[in-house]
């Protein structure tokens, strides 16, 4: 951000993006990232929404909303600021939420690997022959399931429309 912009905000908009940096955003944790977000969005709606409200209520004077847009520049580049702010806390809160989901999937396994060590720790042969320790029942039901394809989708349209066709018909009868 440059000092023209920086000079635009007030204190506290400063001291919200000055959380934004990335010294600041690494030492957060995932409930704070969310608070911080929020916090973002709400800067940033706010100044989307007045901009498009004030070019908005100007068309009728200029004759289009590009000749009514420059007088509001300033909050234009407010809401930029703030839209790349939220992006920048969005990538963050992301890995976050992608760490503690990794971490939680990691305590769940050990603990059933646990609970089925505790029960004699021997996998049956039925269970080995399906993939044994390394595969899970999502991966499977992934692998299993068609793919949805345009031409897959166009059939079942199509399906669906000759049975309504031929339904509307005994209908009319």
């Amino acid at each position: 951000m440059n000092n023209a912009t920086r000079r635009m905000l007030n204190e506290a908009e400063q001291q919200l993006l000055r959380q934004v940096e990335t010294e600041n955003l690494s030492n957060l944790d995932e409930d704070e990232l969310v608070e911080l977000h929020t916090r973002i969005r709400r800067a940033r709606n706010k100044y989307s929404k007045l901009y498009r409200r004030r070019a908005g209520a100007q068309v009728g004077k200029h004759g289009s909303r590009a000749l009514a847009s420059p007088a509001h520049e300033r909050t234009a580049v407010k809401a930029e600021v703030f839209e790349d702010a939220l992006a920048r806390v969005s990538r963050y809160l992301a890995r976050a939420a992608r760490r503690s989901s990794d971490r939680l999937r990691e305590e769940r396994l050990a603990a059933a690997r646990a609970r089925k060590g505790g029960k004699g720790g021997k996998t049956s042969a039925k269970g080995a022959a399906k993939g044994g320790k390394g595969s899970s029942s999502s991966g499977r039901d992934k692998a299993a399931k068609p793919r949805r394809t345009g031409a897959s989708k166009r059939a079942s349209a199509q399906s669906r429309a000759a049975t309504r066709r031929k339904q509307a018909k005994r209908a009319s009868r």
